[in-house]
């Protein structure tokens, strides 16, 4: 039997190698336009010296359990506090990722009778959330509030009174980098009696008046839950979820993905918690990352006369898979890491380069890069498509 599954899986991986779909691990190198390290702080010095003082100060490695249980580290508790005031929030919850935190907000806190309107461009982490709960779902328009109000009261008029509608985006999308419209979101939700969840999981640090995100104007709305990933600008892992008392002491009780999970590690809550003052003390990071996010679509304008999403994510989209996949190659061999982004993870004939721009790079290296990337394009005779 186990011969006959493994044969299966190795029929299957033959098969998704014919069609170009198999997935590997490649070791990092080339100038970094990949990666969500946007502020710099992967290897931050004020960071590594919190943790060595942990360390030296007998922290644990790891939790030793979930939180229920002997896992609920002094570590822990004091990110949380100290996140719930720096967001303005009644209380936090650390999760180990923003994948388990998404899934886990959709597959706790809306019930059987309640209804979910989530946007099209959601990530992968939410739409899983939401389609394993009991919950009615309806996929709106990308960044339109109107196909969201619609579905809403469409819904509204078939439900009973308890029933909520619940509200999930992006502030900032992964793949085309462009930015939600929370404003307009907000007020759907007042006028509806919404629940409105925010994956700021890509504004984060890079955003917000403090670089606190996009939702930092709406801090303290009673109806917002907030997610704040901590393995992107804040340059650790886990992620944050920012809620009333209410929300988060019913995710402690029911939530699955968190009570039968291990905590995170003492020590990566150390790290986020150094984090976050970084983020706070030092706010020419952020300048600094934004005046390399002009140059980018600068050149990006210049060279192929496309505008960029106006944030550190530029889609630049060739359309065709080989061809994306072969341009990224050969910039890869020049020296910069690009990645192919293909479907499923975006929609059919928009697979594209995800150029991610982070202090890991120099304006100099942003107009390298484009320069490569408009001779490759060039000599093969392909324009990019602006979304």
């Amino acid at each position: 039997m186990t011969e006959h599954l493994l044969e299966r899986f190795g029929r299957e991986l033959v098969r998704l190698q014919k069609a170009n779909l198999k997935r590997e691990l490649v070791a990092i190198s080339g100038v970094d336009f990949t990666s969500n390290d946007f502020l710099g702080l992967n290897h931050a010095e004020p960071i590594r010296q919190a943790i060595q003082q942990a360390l030296n100060d007998g922290i644990a490695l790891g939790a030793g359990g979930s939180r229920l249980l002997r896992g609920n580290h002094e570590a822990h508790q004091q990110l949380e506090s100290e996140a719930a005031s720096l967001f303005d929030c009644e209380k936090t919850l650390f999760m180990s990722s923003g994948y388990s935190a998404n899934f886990a907000l959709f597959t706790t806190l809306p019930q059987k009778q309640d209804l979910i309107v989530f946007d099209a461009l959601s990530h992968a982490s939410i739409r899983e959330g939401v389609f394993t709960t009991q919950a009615k779902s309806v996929k709106a328009r990308h960044n339109d509030p109107d196909s969201i109000e619609r579905a809403i009261v469409s819904w509204r008029g078939r439900s009973a009174s308890s029933a909520v509608p619940w509200i999930a985006v992006e502030s900032l999308y992964s793949m085309d980098g462009d930015i939600a419209p929370l404003e307009e979101l907000i007020s759907v939700a007042d006028r509806h009696g919404a629940m409105l969840v925010v994956d700021e999981a890509h504004a984060t640090g890079v955003f917000g008046a403090r670089g606190l995100g996009l939702t930092e104007p709406y801090h303290g709305c009673s109806n917002l839950i907030v997610l704040h990933t901590c393995g992107k600008a804040l340059g650790a892992c886990g992620a944050l979820i920012c809620a009333s008392s209410e929300v988060i002491d019913y995710l402690i009780t029911r939530c699955r993905p968190f009570i039968y999970s291990t905590a995170p590690s003492p020590v990566i809550a150390v790290a986020v918690k150094a984090s976050l003052t970084l983020l706070v003390s030092e706010p020419e990071r952020r300048l600094k990352l934004h005046q390399l996010i002009k140059t980018a679509n600068r050149e990006l304008q210049r060279h192929f006369g496309i505008s960029g999403s106006g944030s550190q994510i530029i889609p630049f989209v060739i359309g065709d898979e080989s061809l994306t996949q072969q341009v990224a190659h050969e910039m890869q061999d020049a020296g910069f890491d690009l990645r192919a982004i293909r479907p499923p993870t975006v929609a059919e004939g928009t697979s594209r380069l995800r150029i991610s721009i982070t202090l890991n790079v120099t304006e100099h290296d942003i107009c390298e890069m484009f320069e490569m990337l408009y001779k490759i394009m060039s000599r093969l005779e392909i324009e990019p498509k602006q979304i």
